[in-house]
């Protein structure tokens, strides 16, 4: 009776990962909410890496109000915070971003930029660039015919040359000057500041 059971139990697993079940309280779908690895429709399409949180709140504002898609580039492997330790010079970040051909590597699913005519590309400024991981996204994708508008997050630095080096790193789209937001800017000053770029 009990290697019935245990038929059933591994039946109802296959049937649940070839339909996209929940089981468990586990759904396909839950790894990746909020990321749209298939094109849905929209042309514009907001993508973005955030490791404490400040990056992602902006992206959902600019996503909402550009009636945008959301992609979040996530590391395979996560940032915990000694790694995000910029006093220590031994730390993840700091020998990432002294190393300029350092490429982390992307957890989450590529994305599909089929149908996308504008991007936006919003990261947290890290040693007065963006994170190395945005250098391994823009190389992995051919954005022909695509504008790509970058911005950054930070308390007090700019933007700097960040979209510039991500531009040159791309080699394809074209992209526009970047901007650098608080975490906590108002969704005016966004509409603002997108609608400049019409």
């Amino acid at each position: 009776m009990k290697k019935h059971y245990g038929y059933i139990f591994v039946f109802v697993l296959m049937f649940a990962a070839l339909t996209g079940m929940s089981v468990f309280g586990f759904s396909p779908d839950a790894q990746q909410a909020g990321n749209t690895a298939e094109p849905t429709g929209k042309d514009v399409l907001v993508v973005y890496f955030s490791a404490t949180g400040t990056t992602k709140r902006v992206a959902e504002k600019i996503a909402e109000i550009t009636d945008a898609d959301l992609y979040e580039v996530l590391p395979s492997d996560d940032y915990s915070d000694e790694d995000l330790n910029w006093n220590d010079r031994n730390s993840r970040t700091t020998l990432e971003q002294n190393d300029r051909n350092a490429r982390p590597e992307i957890g989450s699913d590529p994305v599909n930029l089929e149908g996308y005519s504008t991007i936006y590309i919003g990261y947290p400024i890290w040693w007065g660039e963006a994170p190395r991981i945005m250098d391994t996204f823009v190389e992995s994708y051919d954005f022909e015919k695509i504008t790509l508008i970058p911005f950054c997050t930070s308390s007090s630095s700019g933007i700097g040359r960040s979209g510039k080096i991500l531009e040159e790193n791309a080699e394809s789209g074209k992209w526009l000057e970047g901007r650098r937001f608080g975490g906590n800017v108002s969704d005016d000053d966004l509409r603002s500041w997108i609608k400049s770029l019409q």
